[in-house]
This record gives structure tokens, C-alpha cells and sequence, in this order.
């Protein structure tokens, strides 16, 4: 399972997508498990983050970057700095 990134996401995909009207998930750092029961897609305002498949190789991430998580990926996310993203599931 692929995590994938678009690193900087382009003013006209966050408009194409209306990522803007996307409610917004916010996370003081920690680490903590996770599974994705559907696709989420999301776009970082603020912070840097690694997550880690279980199994997989770390994928570090931040603040202007567009991050598709597959439905079924299981995985840890260490939050090294405060995180505010725009989140869609589905």
C-alpha cells in the first residue's frame, strides 16, 4: 500500500478540488496508531509529520503538501510539530 504525496500542491488542484470547504483536523505532536477504513485525502496547512506503514518504510510529510492514505493501510504517525490539515474521506 502506497501513501502518496504531491509535494507542493498547486494552488489550482486545492481549487479543483474545493480542498478549502474540506472540515479541518487538527493534532498536537504525539504518535499514535492508525488504520484508514476508506481512502482519506488531505492537504497540510501546518506541521510535519512522519508516518510509518506497518511493515513499510517512514513517509514524511508537511505543510503545503496533498497526501492520499489508501483505504486498509495500517500505520503509525509521529507528529514532530503541530498539525491543522484539510481532510476528505472517501
Amino acid at each position: 500500500m502506497t501513501i502518496t504525496i504531491t509535494s507542493p500542491c498547486s494552488q489550482s488542484t486545492i481549487n479543483e478540488l474545493g480542498i478549502r470547504q474540506w472540515p479541518i483536523w487538527s493534532c498536537e505532536p504525539s504518535s499514535f496508531l492508525w488504520t484508514y477504513d476508506e481512502q482519506e485525502a488531505c492537504l497540510l496547512v501546518e506541521g510535519d509529520v512522519t508516518v510509518t506503514p506497518d511493515g513499510g518504510e517512514p513517509v514524511r510529510f508537511g505543510a503545503g503538501d496533498l497526501v492520499v492514505f489508501p483505504a486498509g493501510l495500517s500505520c503509525t504517525w509521529e507528529v514532530h510539530q503541530a498539525v491543522r490539515k484539510h481532510y476528505r474521506f472517501g
